[in-house]
């Protein structure tokens, strides 16, 4: 299968699962609990899930699949062999919440590399899609990323972890933010804040996440011209594409000083100055 007939399957199997999502909005047919005692998950995570694996074991029944709900063990990482990851619902929250900040994220991946992306956000209207050297799109139109320069006019999107006590550390990043750039957004998807910076609607994003959250946006902002990239160095064995924590993704120009202001705020060097010029 050539990477353009995986894109076309991953984005007929994204729609048929944000139809899904829809559906169960408009019919209030889902239940609710949460996993870890914190982190919220519905009867439509589960059944999107078990939708998209169905229909990729159907497909492509020689392949692995990392997935948040079903198939959520990362030892496929590191193997370099063919691998879809996929969110079922990016969001989870907001849909639960009727926010329409929600997407299904389908990856894949080969020798640690994504090749294909594709983000669909039923209730916005858009699916955003890439192939590895083949640039970004939304709905079927060309994207490009931000070409900021000025670090003091970019707008920054982050998120922060479902764990409380996880939190406060993070702050200090998001002072040294405040202080530097116009303004944070916080649109609680990943998938989609990825995507909002590949067509230049932020001008940064920074947050620490799971793979199945970043793959598929990680590649459509990489290919829409976004400088992708993480604080600090990956762990030996895990591939740059597939490892989500301390990511920075950014117009070219604001990479470098950005993870520059990320890092002193990191190691506190920020504290008790941030606030002056």
């Amino acid at each position: 299968m050539t990477d353009a007939e995986r894109l076309e399957l991953a984005i007929e199997i994204a729609r048929e699962a944000g139809e899904m999502i829809a559906d169960a909005r408009r019919n209030q047919t889902f239940g609710q609990r949460y996993k870890s005692g914190h982190e919220l998950v519905t009867d439509v995570d589960v059944a999107v899930d078990t939708h998209i694996t169905a229909r990729l074991r159907s497909a492509c029944p020689d392949e692995s699949r990392l997935s948040e709900e079903l198939a959520p063990d990362r030892s496929e990482l590191a193997s370099g062999q063919p691998l879809w990851v996929v969110d079922p619902v990016d969001g989870t929250v907001n849909f639960a919440h009727g926010l329409r900040h929600v997407a299904v994220s389908i990856a894949w991946a080969i020798e640690g590399r994504v090749r294909v992306g594709v983000v669909h956000a039923p209730f916005l209207g858009e699916t955003f899609t890439a192939v590895a050297g083949q640039g970004a799109h939304c709905n079927g139109t060309p994207i490009r990323a931000s070409r900021r320069h000025d670090l003091s006019h970019a707008l920054v999107g982050t998120g922060f972890p479902y764990r409380r006590d996880s939190r406060p550390p993070l702050m200090r990043r998001l002072a040294g933010v405040l202080d530097r750039c116009q303004d944070v957004r916080r649109n609680g998807s990943a998938a989609l804040d990825l995507c909002d910076v590949a067509c230049g609607r932020l001008d940064a994003y920074y947050e620490s996440v799971s793979p199945w959250d970043f793959a598929a946006g990680w590649l459509i902002a990489r290919e829409a011209g976004a400088t992708t990239g993480h604080l600090y160095p990956c762990p030996e064995g895990i591939p740059e594409d597939l490892h989500g924590e301390n990511l920075l993704v950014s117009s070219p120009a604001l990479h470098r000083e950005l993870g520059e202001l990320l890092r002193r705020a990191d190691a506190g060097e920020l504290d008790g100055s941030w606030a002056s010029p």
